[in-house]
């Protein structure tokens, strides 16, 4: 049996990284990649997307192509349709800049390419990836700056360090604290954008900014599921327990015991906004708008249609925002009215001495009401996200 289980796994590794007679190689050996060949027949290639330890099916894909200089290759997702709205995003550059390949490209379950002579590394992936490598760009572009310091929330299940990003008034003389997570879903990369732009705005912005680097002190978890974003993993609905459902009893994941301890010692009863940032489904009704999600708590809901309303009328740059895309509780598949399968993030935090507002956000993956999400105009939102906390708290 370990003969045949090492043969088969020799198999697949000849087949995940095998050049075809034309010399192209197609795989996943980077931060982030994801992707299982299933076979080659000439420049016709079958594979689909690992899930791992996923319940169910999910989305998320990511590999590269090297050495397909002139040849139109046609990649074909064997299990399920896992090509979003605008076809793949696309790099040319090794994964430095992306674009969309547009829905043209699209036959199905299939998209098809043609590379160029010089094209030597060029990725595709669902969506546009975020990665710790992303951060650390961020990071380094704000280096000195006296109101960012990052430290490390815990270690992950893999040894690997999760920033904890503090901003704003660091003195700890500030009126009001908020919480700002993402990647509790490994997959869900354009939320990491959005939260760049909030960033972005609290440590550069004149006015707004300025007014929170006073009077607020922010705490920010790029990646609660540090582990799946570098591995390339789905995220969502992980077995045994998905990150945003390990708010309840004993959590299983370092990052959430950690949040757990940490945020009722930092916020001393101050903490006035978590928000939870997260990408939706792949396609679909309340998948191609932007969205805040609701819980059970009457009162916190109202206070975050309020903000709903200040941040429609503050909002800039091509994305929309529209508050009537809001998703109350008790609508559509917003219906979790017990802990059967454990506590979210933002129930958790709505049970925060404090607390006002206790939310997630739905940023799409490719499209928002009819615009193609970029990773400018994520970021663009993501400073009218900032704007809309600093006019919310400024009115306390």
């Amino acid at each position: 049996m370990t003969v045949l289980r090492t043969a088969l796994l020799s198999l697949v590794l000849i087949l995940l990284i095998r050049p075809t007679v034309s010399g192209f190689t197609i795989d996943a050996d980077f931060p982030g990649g994801n992707i299982i060949i299933d076979k080659i027949e000439g420049n016709h290639v079958f594979l689909h997307q690992d899930l791992r330890d996923t319940e169910g099916d999910w989305f998320y894909w990511y590999f590269r192509v090297r050495g397909a200089n002139e040849e139109t290759l046609r990649f074909e997702f064997t299990q399920s349709n896992v090509i979003g709205v605008q076809g793949p995003a696309i790099s040319k550059d090794a994964g430095e800049t992306w674009s969309w390949l547009g829905p043209d490209s699209v036959q199905s379950q299939s998209f098809s390419y043609t590379f160029q002579k010089d094209e030597q590394d060029v990725r595709f992936c669902f969506a546009i990836p975020y990665l710790e490598s992303n951060l650390r760009r961020f990071l380094q572009q704000h280096t000195g700056n006296p109101s960012l310091q990052t430290t490390i929330l815990c270690n992950s299940t893999k040894d690997r360090a999760i920033e904890k990003i503090h901003l704003g008034n660091l003195e700890g003389t500030c009126r009001h604290r908020v919480l700002l997570t993402c990647r509790h879903h490994a997959c869900e990369m354009i939320a990491s954008y959005v939260l760049e732009g909030i960033m972005e705005s609290i440590l550069t912005d004149r006015q707004e900014g300025a007014w929170l680097r006073e009077n607020v002190e922010f705490a920010v978890i790029p990646f609660m599921d540090k582990d799946g974003v570098e591995d390339g993993d789905q995220g969502k609905n992980r077995r045994p327990r998905d990150h945003n459902r390990d708010y309840l009893g004993e959590s299983l994941y370092p990052s959430v015991k950690a949040l757990r301890a940490f945020v009722p010692q930092w916020s001393q009863g101050r903490l006035r906004i978590a928000l939870d940032l997260h990408d939706p489904y792949i396609r679909g009704l309340h998948n191609e708008w932007i969205y805040f999600v609701g819980g059970p708590n009457q009162e916190i809901w109202d206070r975050v249609r309020r903000f709903s309303l200040l941040l429609a009328d503050i909002r800039s740059g091509p994305l929309v925002f529209d508050p009537k895309n809001n998703l109350a509780f008790g609508q559509a598949w917003n219906t979790g009215n017990n802990y059967a399968t454990g506590k979210s993030f933002a129930r958790w935090a709505s049970e925060q001495p404090g607390i006002e507002i206790a939310t997630t956000i739905e940023i799409p993956y490719a499209q928002s009401s009819g615009t193609n999400i970029t990773t400018e105009n994520a970021r663009i939102f993501g400073a009218s996200l900032a704007k809309a906390i600093a006019q919310y708290l400024r009115e306390k």
